[in-house]
Order: C-alpha cells, then structure tokens, then sequence
C-alpha cells in the first residue's frame, strides 16, 4: 500500500471533497480519483459513499483514515528521532492539554526552553476526556489532565495540586464575606463551562446531595468568557484557582470559600507506559 496514495485518500477525507483535495495538493481531480480508485481496488472496498452532495467515508474507509493516521504520526515519530540522532538538542515536543491545564504547563515550559532553546514546543488543545486516547494512537507524545486515567497502558505523574475556587465580583452582595454555604448559592446565577469534567461533576452531586438548586442559567465556551462574566457582576463560578490567580491578586475578583465543598484539583501528566519516549520527551520527564 503506497504511502502517497494514503495521503492523498485523508485529503479527501479530510476536505469533504475531490476537488478541494487537488487543489490542496496541487493535483488534477482526475488524479485524486484515480488514486483513490486506485486504493479501493487495493483493499476491495469502497472508501467513500458517493451518492450525496459530499463524498463520505464507509466503515471501511474510517478503518482506512484511523490506520494512515497512525502512519503518518509514524513517520513524523521516524523523522524527529533521525533530527535527534543527529543533534540531541533539536527535536519536537507535543503535549495536548485544554484550556485551563494549559496553564501549568507554562512554567515548565519556561524552564525546559531555556535548557533545550532549539526543541519545537507544541502544545495543542484537545478535548480533556480525549487526550489518553489521542497519545495511545501516536497523535501526542504526553498530555495533561486532572484525573486519573484508567489504562495501564499509560503513566500519569502528578504535577500539581489545585482547587476549584467560588470566583464573585467585588461589587457581589458576599464580596465582604470569607465564607459561604452552598444553601446561601442556591439562590445565584453560576456562569457554567459547557464542558462537562470531572469537577463540574463533583459541584453538581453535593449541590444535589444538599438538595439545593444549581441555577446555570449562563454558559459559556472558555475559561476567559466566564471570568469576564463575573467581573461585570453577572454571576458567579467554579474555576480552577490557577485560572483567576492574578484576578484575585489584582481585586478584580474575590474568592469566597465554601464551606459544604471542598475539591482539591490534581494536575497530572500522562505519557505511554510502553513506548519509548523521544529524547525530548524524556528531557521534559527529566525537568519534572
């Protein structure tokens, strides 16, 4: 199976379309189809339903995609280990976190480029819940996140410990409070992440142990969203304290702690258990 025909077969999986393939490649549309026609009679299966207005991919084509997927993170595995063969100190470094895990990685970060200044960093942003599965199929090489992932295939190393902060504005009726129930919550407006995480589970189980209503009338995609939200007064949240450390610092927001709810936040950084790590990867594992 040429490697070429691979790459041109996730073009057209990837852009939904023959003609955006060739020109994404720089080929006819004619060449596009003959190569994936070319691959279909290779495997004896069809790769994509054509009848609608955009090819699809059939379950044989999506096994087709996941496996040159694989391959294709092969050979960029293959490449930086030859760049590291021949200089120690290059190489490339992914490691997929979310938005709020991003942020303990910054001071690792920090130290490990002053060590290793010409390693490409790459930190990409993925889904929390799909980040063991994104570093066991070769897309990353580690990841951050805060739970423990059930696999022995992986290893998770705690980094930090965290808690999950009640953030109000300073213009907030409890702002001159230190504490607060959560019966006394009952009655606010949370401005919620419309990401659900372990964490957000915890908050919606003791409100619901306590029978108090959870009022999220407001969500919001990012971390940054929700911050600004309660600045301006218009409810209040659960973010990790890592997330609004300047904002509480800076009295542009409060914390106030609640005295039913406590949930300390573990930060862990998960790697494969059984695949060798680039000299990158292990230079990263070194510094922590």
């Amino acid at each position: 199976m040429d490697l070429h025909t691979l790459d041109i077969f996730r073009a057209v999986a990837s852009e939904k379309s023959f003609s955006r393939a060739a020109a994404r490649l720089l080929r006819t549309q004619p060449a596009v189809s003959m190569a994936v026609q070319r691959l279909e009679a290779e495997v004896g299966e069809p790769l994509f339903d054509r009848a609608g207005k955009q090819p699809r991919l059939t379950d044989a084509g999506q096994v087709v995609c996941d496996y040159a997927r694989r391959l294709d993170n092969l050979r960029a595995e293959l490449a930086v280990a030859l760049a590291e063969l021949r200089d120690h100190g290059a190489g490339r470094l992914s490691i997929g976190a979310n938005e709020s895990t991003t942020l303990y990685l910054l001071p690792l970060i920090a130290r490990y480029r002053k060590l290793y200044p010409r390693v490409k960093v790459q930190v990409r942003r993925s889904q929390s819940s799909r980040i063991p599965v994104e570093i066991l199929e070769g897309d990353l090489e580690m990841g951050v996140i805060s739970y423990e992932p059930q696999d022995d295939r992986l290893v998770a190393r705690i980094i930090y410990t965290d808690h999950l902060a009640c953030v109000i504005s300073p213009q907030h009726r409890f702002a001159r409070r230190r504490s607060v129930s959560i019966a006394e919550l009952g009655a606010e407006t949370f401005i919620a992440h419309n990401e659900m995480s372990p964490y957000k589970e915890v908050v919606l189980r003791q409100f619901e142990r306590l029978k108090v209503p959870l009022r999220q009338d407001v969500e919001m995609p990012t971390v940054e969203a929700i911050r600004k939200m309660v600045q301006r007064n218009q409810g209040v949240a659960f973010l990790p304290r890592m997330c609004v450390e300047e904002e509480i610092a800076q009295g542009t927001l409060r914390e106030v702690q609640v005295t039913d709810l406590q949930t300390e936040r573990k930060i862990r950084l998960v790697y494969p258990a059984g695949r060798t790590l680039s000299h990158a990867g292990r230079a990263f594992l070194d510094l922590l």
